[in-house]
């Protein structure tokens, strides 16, 4: 080991042939290594002291009668708990494992007649692992006493014992050990349990595991000198790494009394997870009474699996179950299961305004990890429940997931079959469900095989040329069980009356070559067949005058095909600045064209299709109608229409290389003018009328640097409209009008911005924020406003990770971190001459910290159709050093609700906090 003083040395002894009265240096090492608190109040002179003459003859003795030990770390020899064995004769001499390495900047003494070793200034012992530095150390090894402190100068106490065994670091004041008994009294202890700091003028320690420590002050906060809270009690027991107990106690906020007060408090302590009380938050409601929230309890079942049981109760009858399990495998899986219920009662049994609803929600969430079984996946997202749960809901966490209109769940399974062809084969359940209408889709499950592609003809050996060789097929399979249902039945047998199954089988027939070196040419066929368990038979009943439809069980099947080919190639343009002689910025431009000409045919398949007789009364045919056995098959029915259709698209990309803003930079800097720009239509030859089909635009670019995003879109129409605004076989341009008639149009606009002093990574609460309402169905971004739960909020890395700047000095300078995000939407309709704006709105969200720890958010916007503001939440954040204060506000809206939270951040003191929240008026579902 190096030491700042190479000039000193360390001495080597063997305390065998030492008469110690079994000291027990090792257990001394031992017990203070665990000691995290100590005081020693021992002054000594700064000058090195004479040596009396009768020291002088011991050649081992060195300026010991001069030392001053102070009566508060030296007790009498009479206090039972410190000197409590006395010498006996007959006890052999006590062994130590290995040798004891010791040293002193001033000096070593080892004084016979009194049987003590002294070490002072920079003083150091080592012995197997364990390592001792202090300014003094005494070993008094005839009462079985070690003491260790500090060096008093002018400047005040220095050199305060550091405690090192292994990894384990101790800085305490002073300590009075006996090593037979393992008891000790610690003076002005300090010490540090899981950032849960305690002092106590005097402790007492009775065994390697238990502290009694007396008029103790414990806290959480980093500053242990000037604190801005602590909390002093009478008495306190503390048992390292398990637990903490204490007497009656009461809270000191920056050394003034605070009323909070309680009788007797229990810490738990513990490095591993453990089962707990989850302790409720209180609060009212208008409509509901008094309430607690989110009291239950938490089960630690394994390293791998865990189970939260909370409840909430309100004094109307209104109660709340919610369950939520994590689960997590290394290398293999992770997953989170929640279940919420809600039993509301609004106002009193026996009022007009009385009401009652039941709600529920379920979610799951699993992933595996993709290098636990490469040819296997499992993976699940599921969030199904009343679809008026986020409506009704009061014990949520967040709040804008009752703008989301839509609930989706997906739980997959898909294995992969190596080999030549290699062979996927999937199950899928899925569920998606409308908010609004209560309608929903379920496929229990979806079944889903597809056979690698298969090049009959290619080469064994080199690569594949020509249309013969690039022939290649392939076979898939889909079968799925449909379900069409309503939130109101869902559950119940009535939701499987309407199910629907079905199969079909595609095999896809392709090749490509190239002609002319320049254009891509490719051909297809696709082939299909449909299998289905149940037809329909159609007859008219004359009697009632009204067509009746007859359900058909059984096996029955339809098969369908069509061809295809298309040509494409790629044209290059350049308008090059710099070869006219011109020094602009702009360097060059280059436009990329991607003409595309395709051509299909789907025969008519009239061999499955039938007719009736619609008859009148009298007997007369005066109608004959036309239908399939296959109308209510789950891919729908065979075509019985002849198409012949030529497709025409055009694809451009537009891009500049512009002067660098690096005066250094020897080459222009690429940028997209246009991203895309696509048009596409087609031409229906066997059609008898409106044979062309509108003309779709779309396009999108980035601009201000990549930070704004722009698409747009666009539906052009060549026909005209009649005087009853139906579409009619005649050119618009024909009938007095333009070229094309706009029908609908839509542009969409994002832009991200900030300043340089704004970090732009996401905090492990922005994360959290994202994964709930992710979960939830919500956005993942903060448009509609974050997902808040203030009562379990921790101090995350990146709050740690901020510095702790003097706000007087930074006051001028400091540069406040700032974000903006925007969202603008527009859409416009005129297919039968509305000529109308459905939507037209802006949406906008922004942080701003307006000191290195007061931030404040907000997340709007507005609707400029309807002249209003959208949702609305404005959010305040305080950090307070060892505390945390939040406030969240919706401010408008059948939403209107604010909640307020300040907490200690420490997970020990978690408990200790202020929680009041104003809930959203309940919205019934109709």
């Amino acid at each position: 080991m190096a030491f700042q003083k190479p000039s000193h040395t360390f001495t080597k002894i063997h305390l065998k042939g030492l008469r110690t009265n079994r000291i027990h240096i090792l257990f001394t090492m031992s017990f203070i290594v665990f000691i995290n608190t100590f005081s020693f109040a021992q002054e000594l002179p700064k000058k090195k002291p004479s040596i009396p003459a009768e020291q002088q003859k011991d050649s081992t003795a060195a300026a010991v009668d001069s030392i001053v030990i102070d009566s508060i770390i030296k007790p009498p020899t009479n206090i039972k708990e410190i000197d409590s064995t006395k010498k006996d004769s007959t006890k052999q001499e006590g062994l130590l494992a290995g040798i004891v390495n010791y040293r002193a900047s001033d000096y070593v003494a080892l004084n016979q007649r009194k049987k003590e070793i002294y070490l002072y200034n920079e003083a150091e012992v080592l012995y197997q692992d364990m390592e001792i530095k202090a300014g003094v150390i005494v070993i008094d090894y005839s009462k079985n006493l070690v003491y260790a402190g500090r060096i008093k100068d002018s400047t005040g106490y220095s050199q305060h014992p550091v405690f090192k065994q292994g990894e384990n670091v101790i800085e305490p004041d002073s300590i009075v050990f006996n090593t037979e008994t393992k008891k000790a009294l610690v003076f002005n202890s300090r010490t540090e349990q899981q950032g849960f700091k305690v002092y106590s003028p005097i402790t007492k320690k009775e065994n390697d595991s238990v502290y009694f420590m007396k008029n103790g002050k414990f806290t959480t906060a980093e500053d242990e000198e000037d604190p801005e809270y602590q909390f002093v009690t009478t008495k306190m027991k503390l048992v390292p790494n398990k637990k903490v107990i204490v007497g009656a106690t009461y809270m000191e906020i920056y050394g003034v009394p605070t009323p909070i007060a309680l009788p007797f408090a229990f810490f738990p302590m513990t490095k591993k997870q453990t089962s707990g009380i989850i302790f409720p938050s209180f609060g009212e409601d208008n409509d509901r009474g008094y309430n607690l929230q989110n009291g239950g309890y938490y089960f630690a079942i394994s390293d791998y699996l865990d189970l939260a049981v909370l409840g909430d109760y309100y004094t109307n009858g209104s109660y709340g179950l919610r369950l939520e399990n994590n689960y997590s495998l290394r290398y293999r899986y992770r997953g989170n299961v929640s279940f919420r219920y809600e039993n509301l009662l609004r106002s009193e049994r026996g009022f007009p305004d009385f009401s009652q609803s039941t709600i529920y929600n379920i979610r799951w969430s699993h992933s595996q990890d993709g290098k636990a079984n490469p040819s296997s996946r499992f993976s699940a997202s599921v969030n199904l429940g009343s679809s008026t749960y986020f409506q009704e809901s009061i014990n949520q966490l967040n709040q804008s997931n009752f703008l989301n209109n839509t609930l989706a769940s997906s739980v997959s399974y898909s294995k992969t079959f190596s080999g030549e062809p290699e062979v996927n084969v999937s199950l899928t359940a899925s569920h998606r469900q409308n908010t609004n209408t209560g309608d929903i889709d379920l496929t229990l499950p979806t079944f889903q095989m597809s056979m690698g592609r298969i090049y009959p003809f290619a080469p064994k050996t080199g690569t594949k040329k020509g249309a013969i060789h690039n022939i290649n097929f392939q076979l898939n399979t889909r079968g799925e069980y449909s379900i069409q249902t309503n939130d109101s039945i869902f559950g119940k047998n009535e939701m499987f009356d309407d199910a629907r199954t079905g199969m079909r089988h595609s095999i896809p027939l392709t090749t490509n070559f190239k002609v002319f070196d320049h254009f891509s040419v490719s051909t297809n066929a696709n082939f299909e067949e449909t299998w289905t368990v149940k037809t329909v038979k159609k007859l008219w009943n004359q009697t009632e005058q009204e067509e009746v439809e007859i359900d058909q069980n059984g096996f029955d099947r339809f098969l369908t095909y069509n061809v295809g080919a298309s040509v494409g190639t790629t044209i290059y343009g350049m308008y090059n600045f710099e070869e006219k002689g011109e020094d602009k910025k702009i360097k060059a431009i280059r436009h990329v064209m991607r003409p595309s000409l395709s051509y299909s045919i789907s025969p008519a398949f009239d061999q499955y299709y039938e007719t009736y007789d619609v008859i009148d009364a009298d007997g007369t045919t005066i109608d004959q109608v036309e239908y399939t056995r296959f109308e209510n098959s789950l891919y729908g029915r065979p075509g019985n229409n002849y198409s012949s259709s030529v497709g025409i698209s055009l694809g451009n990309n537009l891009e500049a290389k512009i002067r660098a803003k690096d005066s250094t930079e020897t080459e222009p800097e690429k940028i997209f003018i246009l991203n895309n720009l696509n048009f596409s239509t087609s031409y229906n030859i066997a059609a008898d009328s409106l044979n062309w089909s509108p003309v779709r635009v779309s396009g999108g670019t980035q601009i201000l640097n990549k930070k704004m995003s722009i698409n747009f879109g666009m539906t052009l129409n060549p026909y005209a409209l009649d005087s009853n605004n139906s579409v009619v076989n005649t050119y618009n341009i024909n009938n007095g009008g333009s070229l094309f008639r706009l029908t609908s149009a839509n542009i969409n606009m994002s832009y991200t911005l900030s300043n340089d002093s704004f970090s732009g990574k996401e905090s492990d609460e922005d994360k959290a924020s994202s994964q709930e309402s992710a979960r939830s169905g919500g956005r993942t971004d903060d448009l509609f406003g974050k997902s808040q739960d203030f009562a379990d909020k921790r101090l995350s890395d990146s709050d740690k990770n901020k510095d702790d700047k003097d706000e007087n000095n930074e006051f001028y300078n400091y540069k406040m971190p700032w974000s903006l995000r925007l969202a603008y939407s527009a859409n416009y309709g005129n297919t039968r001459r509305e000529n109308q704006i459905s939507s037209h709105s802006l949406m906008f969200s922004g942080d701003i910290d307006l000191s290195p720890r007061w931030s404040v958010g907000a997340s709007s916007g507005y609707d400029f159709l309807n002249q209003g503001f959208t949702y609305t939440q404005l959010r305040f954040e305080r950090d307070l050093l060892s505390w945390r204060m939040n406030f969240s506000w919706i401010p408008f809206s059948d939403r209107s609700s604010w909640n307020f939270f300040i907490g200690i951040k420490s997970s020990l003191l978690k408990d200790l906090k202020y929680d009041q929240r104003r809930r959203p008026d309940q919205q019934v579902g109709n």
